[in-house]
């Protein structure tokens, strides 16, 4: 069995795939293994699905290739735009469906689901568009040589996702390698697989041939190991833990060196100078570390106050964290639902308790909440120290540091005192300040009286160990292509 009836408060019953997509068929795993998956709301069992091994992922990469060697090539850029749009559409014809599942299988609060659901929409239409623009040209050398460049496909995919944004990475990942004629197989993360699996269900429906997207539920130290030192993939595309991003890279290289994207982790600092607009600044702080329960990569979690402001800021920021709703992920004003799994739970409780053995002070927060799921009360600490290890590892969780500072140059070396840089933020009225502070933060995203505020049509990624490459925007495109180029000869022989 492929499948089971399941209920979501949001949804009711929908039929809920539980096998391997592999060339556009449901199947079950070779070795015939299952796993659970579990409620992070309330700790039970939502169901099972069937777990890929590396026998799995061979049958997944052969069904890629030979998509890829086939009738795929054939088929016309902007044939493949319009495959893109179709899966766009239907995304948002199913937006019900889809955020209830999300929110079922990750936590996360349905109005947010529904965000991030509009958001997967977006970004396959966006490559759809895409498709058909992806241009070479030509290179004038001398008279009797006729030079041209072309960009094509790199061939099969693999492709590894995190839990966190389950939806939103499978659309980010898919859009712009099928935009650029490629194949893909997918694996999603072991806690996360439901969606994603719903997804697949409008695969063929929107008219995508065979083998061309292939999705696996599994283990990253089985099914994602498989797919990163597989000899016939082409190139490997990450999101998730820098730890995780090392071992893929050593197993790309050890393997036939294929190419590799990877979007990691971060430890953002959200800086606030004396002449921001307070209220403002307050919303989007609170927003830039409780979003998503502080399960985001580019969370900010190290928040720098200016000294003319930081005690009303404190008192202020206090106050907006403790009015966000932490509960159950249907209810209409939830805003922080639980953390994704025990692990996790375990993980970002044990961060508090260093956080206060080391002398930070929580200002709020620090405990469980309730008796049952994986919640955790949104948490501030203040009487930081720099080489405190809540100040330099990434939680991944509602809990942040605050810290005080007394001018431009002294923020800046802060700012950069880690060893990710995947996005940042500066909040001022003065727009010299904004320019010359963003300039100089090493981050890949810097956004200005604002957070979190991704688009689609802009470019996200890492500098130092935050990545390689970028999601999003024309960039991603660059990832899933390589370039050719071919020299004509017009004249007589030179020898």
């Amino acid at each position: 069995m492929t499948s089971v009836t399941l209920k979501t408060p949001h949804s009711g019953e929908y039929q809920q795939p539980t096998g391997l997509f592999i060339n556009n068929e449901w199947v079950k795993g070779v070795d015939g293994r299952t796993f659970e998956v579990i409620n992070p709301s309330d700790e039970t069992v939502i169901c099972s699905v069937h777990e890929a091994t590396e026998k799995d992922v061979d049958l997944a990469v052969a069904a890629a290739r030979k998509a890829f060697e086939g009738d795929w090539r054939k088929v016309t850029p902007e044939d493949r735009g319009k495959l893109l749009v179709n899966l766009a559409q239907l995304f948002e014809k199913n937006v019900d469906l889809l955020a209830a599942v999300e929110s079922l299988d990750n936590g996360k609060a349905i109005s947010m689901s529904k965000v991030d659901v509009s958001m997967c929409a977006g970004t396959l239409r966006y490559y759809g568009g895409w498709a058909d623009k992806i241009e070479g040209k030509v290179v004038d050398t001398a008279p009797d040589t006729f030079n041209y460049t072309k960009k094509e496909p790199i061939g099969v995919c693999g492709q590894i996702i995190p839990w966190n944004f389950p939806l939103l990475m499978w659309a980010w990942k898919i859009g712009p390698a099928i935009a650029a004629g490629n194949t893909v197989v997918m694996k999603t993360a072991e806690q996360t697989p439901l969606s994603a699996l719903v997804a697949c269900n409008f695969i063929k429906e929107a008219g995508f041939p065979p083998g061309v997207i292939n999705n696996i539920s599994g283990f990253g130290k089985i099914a994602g190991a498989a797919i990163s030192s597989h000899m016939d993939i082409d190139k490997v595309a990450f999101t998730g833990s820098t730890v995780v991003g090392r071992q893929i890279m050593k197993a790309a290289a050890g393997s036939n060196l294929k190419k590799v994207t990877l979007e990691l982790g971060g430890k953002s600092p959200n800086i606030v100078f004396d002449d921001a607009d307070i209220d403002n600044a307050i919303s989007w702080v609170n927003f830039g570390i409780y979003f998503n329960h502080g399960q985001c990569c580019c969370a900010g979690s190290r928040i720098y106050v200016q000294e003319g402001i930081y005690d009303k800021f404190l008192e202020r920021f206090k106050e907006r964290a403790q009015k966000n709703e932490v509960g159950d992920p249907f209810g209409p004003s939830t805003f922080q639902g639980p953390q994704v799994s025990q692990l996790q739970f375990d993980r970002i409780m044990s961060y508090i308790n260093h956080g206060r053995e080391e002398g930070a002070k929580i200002e709020i927060g620090g405990k469980r909440k309730g008796d049952k799921g994986y919640f955790i009360e949104p948490t501030i600490f203040s009487n930081v120290q720099e080489n405190m290890k809540i100040m330099q590892e990434e939680i991944f969780g509602p809990v942040c540091a605050i810290s005080k500072f007394k001018n431009k140059d002294e923020v800046i070396k802060l700012a950069n005192n880690t060893t990710y840089g995947l996005a940042a933020a500066v909040h001022t009225s003065n727009l010299n300040t904004a320019i010359e502070v963003s300039n100089a933060l090493r981050a890949g995203t810097v956004w200005v009286n604002t957070y979190n505020t991704l688009h689609h049509q802009l470019p996200f990624g890492g500098y130092k160990e935050s990545g390689i490459g970028r999601e999003l925007g024309e960039a991603a495109l660059e990832n899933y292509c390589q370039t050719k180029t071919v020299s004509i000869r017009l004249g007589d022989a030179l020898f």
